[in-house]
């Protein structure tokens, strides 16, 4: 069994990858360096910015917590959410150098995993794609990915996570967590070891707790397997995993709400007779005068998502100069948002109803990637090809005051259903790129991809909404790239690119197929992709002491799309799909890993940016004055600190995480103040101990001072003011809480 403490001796994987990582340019995948074996080959480095996480950074994080905190800690990533482990995706929010996580692209083991939003068309959340105990690694590209990474949203670079390997060795790893909320998980692992028909392994995690505030829990259970087999030169691996969660919603609030109410307010659950009654004398039913304090709190609102994600990856050797590697992937998605809402009657007179928004996802694709390595070249070439239905509807259901819908339940036999959709994605990528040694010192790269993304509306209940067909295109979407090697110790780097991301395939929210029949066709065929070209160039640098980079960086995001009132709504014209200009981004990122004596290391990243609206909008004809405005939920200043011993047998890891003040208006008039949070870790294991081996305890506190703090923003998307401090959108964070995982191998 692997303890959950990281058994490494040498080093904390929070020293991260500060240089480049060792491998091809453009590639997927890359080495990992730390302060006792810098691993860099002369001429190889990567010719962008990019930072990657090793396997002890995800084992000395909290049981159950999302891989997304480790990640956070790289320069430039903001993550928010307003649950302890973030995994209560509804408010999960991760962003880089300004770009929200839609605009950004996430694989695992290569598979895409859309853009990982909350009503996700085309994916699924790592939270649910993985158990956090299997994560082996993950890189972040800030700025831009590779090439042939599969991803059609990566407008501002993408994150790539990879799992675990089968172990050589039969073994049988146990975990136990528990903590505050009533917080419990069980983690179990067993790995067969070397047989004649390969290796494998299968987990099973089972997690719940109680919601810090209110009432309900959030549950997940999980199964991932995994198999692994060398043939020859050849190497077959498979992956299939699975997910259920359930999650009862906090209540959005809002800065007038959180000053009257405390920020542990939150909805009626289970209290039905409360919630009836609440309709009944503040949300104009039963005769009564709506008023505001009818949103102060719903009955309930849930999230349930069920998927299974499978995947079949062959690496191939051709000859001594060529190597192909072919991942085949499928992914089933059933979910479903639900709200008890006090706006539509059920048919039995009670003046309340479920209110869903269902998904349905059933995608299947396939990536492969030929190189060829010749002299000092390396040519390769990528395809990437996806289809995906997705069906999605927004239906009411009754809820009788006797016997009230189970939040944690689908529910059958809508009394109503509102529009349902079924939407055929194609998507299609191929890339093309080489990379030539020029030198001992220098490498230059250079190469684009062609990405197309149709989709096929289908209006199949409902009236006034469109059905259609959209593209977004682009045939030439460059990237060029050069390293050199200033000394064994220190190199310099420089690259830009150009990405587009595709329109959402959804009925809700900033896309296309939100609008009425007049809205699609008066912008379908004027509308464009957003784009983004990014510059960047850096320093990295190392020693036996520390380790070192600096990346300064100018994007201009392009085509900037909001849904947007085209003219007056009260006359019945549409909220419509538009272009409404650029942004502008400009920042620097440090981050330094200094080992201060034998086991105590230091680790600190900063990152200092802004990302300004360059141009006005007009909703309902009206101009709202946001150019020069900083752009929403994107804080001008980040600092992260770790310092951590370990010496094979105790941890103690302090973590700060710095955020400055966020806007969540356009016009900046309304912001979540700034936060510092401190999170402690403290862990002892040995090898053996009572027939057992590799015997780990740990205790972890987060948000150790206890700061009140705002952790979500546009919860319920952004306004373009807020003076009042009335708008609905803000999620509380969590307070102070205390976990203890033990561990043990059989």
């Amino acid at each position: 069994m692997t303890v959950s403490l990281s058994s490494c001796r040498r080093v904390s994987a929070i020293h991260i990858a500060l240089l480049a990582c060792v491998a091809p340019a453009w590639s997927q995948t890359s080495g990992i360096t730390d302060l006792d074996q810098v691993n860099i080959t002369i001429g190889r480095g990567q010719l962008r910015s990019m930072h990657g996480l090793t396997r002890p950074e995800f084992e000395n994080s909290l049981a159950g917590t999302s891989p997304l905190i480790a990640v956070s800690r790289l320069p430039g990533v903001s993550f928010t959410s307003a649950d302890t482990l973030g995994s209560y995706e509804w408010s999960t929010r991760i962003a880089v150098r300004g770009f929200s996580q839609t605009q950004l692209g996430f694989t695992l083991d290569d598979v895409p995993l859309g853009d990982m939003s909350y009503a996700n068309y085309n994916g699924l959340h790592i939270s649910r794609a993985i158990s956090s105990e299997n994560v082996s690694r993950a890189f972040l590209s800030q700025g831009s990915g590779a090439l042939d990474t599969a991803t059609s949203s990566n407008l501002g670079g993408t994150l790539q996570f990879y799992s675990t390997q089968p172990q050589k060795q039969f073994r049988l790893q146990v975990q136990e967590s528990a903590g505050s909320n009533q917080h419990r998980r069980q983690f179990v692992r067993l790995d067969s070891g070397i047989t004649d028909g390969g290796q494998w392994y299968i987990s099973h995690t089972q997690q719940a707790a109680v919601k810090w505030k209110g009432t309900g829990d959030q549950r997940q259970e999980q199964w991932n397997l995994k198999y692994f087999q060398e043939i020859g030169t050849s190497r077959l691996s498979a992956f299939v995993n699975t997910s259920r969660r359930r999650d009862i919603d906090y209540q959005d609030m809002s800065l007038e709400m959180i000053n009257r109410l405390g920020e542990r307010w939150d909805n009626f659950y289970p209290d039905f007779a409360a919630a009836l009654s609440a309709s009944r004398t503040s949300c104009g039913n039963s005769g009564s005068v709506y008023v505001s304090q009818c949103d102060d709190a719903y009955y309930a609102g849930s999230g349930l998502r069920d998927d299974r994600l499978g995947g079949i990856t062959l690496d191939t050797e051709l000859s001594d100069t060529a190597r192909v590697k072919t991942t085949v992937y499928r992914h089933d998605n059933h979910g479903s948002g639900l709200w008890f809402t006090p706006y539509t009657p059920s048919p039995d007179g009670t003046p309340l109803s479920l209110r869903t928004t269902e998904y349905d996802i059933r995608r299947g694709g396939l990536l492969t990637v030929l190189r060829y390595d010749f002299s000092d070249h390396q040519i390769r070439l990528g395809y990437w090809h996806e289809g995906n239905e997705f069906q999605t509807a927004r239906r009411f259901y009754p809820t009788p005051a006797a016997a009230p819908t189970d939040p944690y339940d689908y529910p059958t036999n809508p009394f109503l259903t509102s529009w349902q959709y079924r939407f055929q994605i194609s998507t299609d990528q191929v890339s093309v790129s080489q990379t030539y040694t020029a030198s001992p010192e220098l490498v230059l790269g250079a190469g684009f991809k062609t990405l197309r993304v149709g989709i096929d509306g289908m209006l199949e209940v409902g009236t006034g909404k469109p059905s259609g067909s959209i593209i977004a295109e682009n045939y030439f979407l460059p990237q060029a790239g050069l390293t050199y090697q200033v000394s064994p110790n220190s190199e310099l780097f420089a690259s830009v690119a150009r990405n587009m991301r595709a329109y959402p395939a959804t009925a809700t929210g900033a896309a296309p197929f939100a609008t009425t029949d007049a809205g699609f066709e008066a912008m379908k065929d004027t509308i464009q992709p957003e784009t983004s070209d990014t510059l960047e160039g850096g320093w990295r640098a190392h020693s036996a002491q520390f380790q070192g980079s600096l990346t300064a960086y100018h994007v201009r995001f392009g085509n900037r799309l909001l849904a947007v009132q085209r003219g007056a709504g009260i006359v019945g014209n549409p909220s419509v799909l538009s272009n409404v200009g650029a942004v502008l981004s400009t920042g620097v990122e440090a981050a330094l890993s200094v080992r201060l004596a034998a086991g105590l290391h230091w680790y600190n990243s900063l990152s200092q940016s802004t990302s300004i609206y360059q141009d006005d909008v007009m909703s309902d004809g009206v101009r709202v004055a946001i150019a020069g405005k900083q752009v929403v939920d994107t804080p001008r200043t980040l600092f992260k600190s770790s310092l951590v011993y370990d010496d094979g047998h105790l941890l103690v890891q302090l973590d700060a995480d710095h955020m400055s003040q966020r806007y969540y208006t356009y016009l900046n008039d309304s912001a979540a103040p700034s936060r510092t949070l401190l999170n402690l870790n403290v862990g002892y294991r040995t090898k053996r101990l009572a027939g057992l081996s590799d015997i780990g305890v740990r205790v972890g506190i987060t948000n150790l001072t206890n700061q009140s703090y705002i952790a979500t923003l546009g919860s319920n998307d952004f306004v373009n003011s807020d003076a009042s401090g009335t708008s609905q959108t803000l999620l509380p964070g969590a307070p102070r809480s205390f976990f203890f995982t033990i561990s043990a191998r059989l």
